[in-house]
């Protein structure tokens, strides 16, 4: 999905997803958003850090 940023009437900056049709599905605040990313991990991010311990081993 891509995020599209717009700012609110207050001038706070937002997040709206949207689906493979271009519709709106959600719409965030830029905090909200951010704070969510950075509590998810990536596939990647994982992976990495298992080979990681697996070398250390």
């Amino acid at each position: 999905m891509k995020r599209t940023t717009h700012r609110s009437v207050k001038g706070t900056k937002l997040y709206a997803v949207r689906d493979e049709k271009g519709r709106f599905v959600d719409i965030q605040t830029y905090k909200r958003a951010h704070a969510a990313d950075l509590r998810k991990k990536s596939k990647a991010e994982t992976t990495a850090k298992a080979r990681k311990t697996k070398k250390a081993k």
